[in-house]
């Protein structure tokens, strides 16, 4: 006779194993936004030493438009890259009672952590998104770009919500192994 599917085998909760089957997804964005984070480097690399060699270089002219994409392609890049900084944890943390206080409660607070940040992202995707539909995003337009909508100014907002939360929930997920799994954890770790 078969075991449902809910009974746990070896201990180990099946949500786990499910879990662990949709890890590509979260590699797959992070190598999407570390893509598009890369392209947008050099572009704001390329225009930058285009708009300086405009300006010393007599047969070169210097673009008009330079200034406010480079400015955008750096927002892009902000919010973009902060994302990648949670899926490697990354982030600038307070870790001077991590060796004062147990393995539970550090885990217990980094869930807690988890949360709010993910908190964020679900506030970035939905005033992102309010924000990129309001009239000043639809109807402002670049001044050096007339034919350009603000939109693309406000669009990584969202974006960077739902990057965020993906990569926020495979945090929380890895958290909430160790509490299941904790010397399975420190054996893998040790290897």
């Amino acid at each position: 006779m078969s075991q449902p599917s809910t009974i746990q085998t070896n201990g180990v909760p099946p949500i786990f194993r499910t879990l662990e089957k949709i890890k590509p997804l979260y590699d797959w964005t992070y190598k999407i936004m570390m893509f598009i984070c890369k392209v947008l480097l050099v572009a704001d690399i390329l225009i930058t030493c285009w708009s300086v060699a405009g300006r010393y270089i007599p047969f070169i002219t210097d673009p008009h438009w330079s200034e406010e994409v480079v400015l955008t392609l750096m927002v892009y890049m902000t919010v973009l890259s902060a994302t990648l900084a949670i899926r490697k944890r990354a982030h600038i943390r307070m870790t001077a009672f991590d060796t004062y206080l147990p393995e539970k409660v550090i885990n217990v607070l980094d869930l807690l952590a988890d949360f709010a940040v993910m908190a964020l992202g679900v506030c970035l995707v939905i005033y992102g998104i309010r924000f990129c539909n309001s009239p000043l995003s639809l109807r402002g337009k670049y001044a050096s770009m007339p034919f350009l909508s603000k939109f693309w100014q406000y669009l990584p907002v969202p974006v960077a919500g739902v990057s965020m939360i993906i990569f926020e929930l495979e945090q929380v997920f890895q958290h909430l192994e160790k509490f299941w799994l904790p010397s399975e954890r420190k054996e893998a770790a040790k290897v």
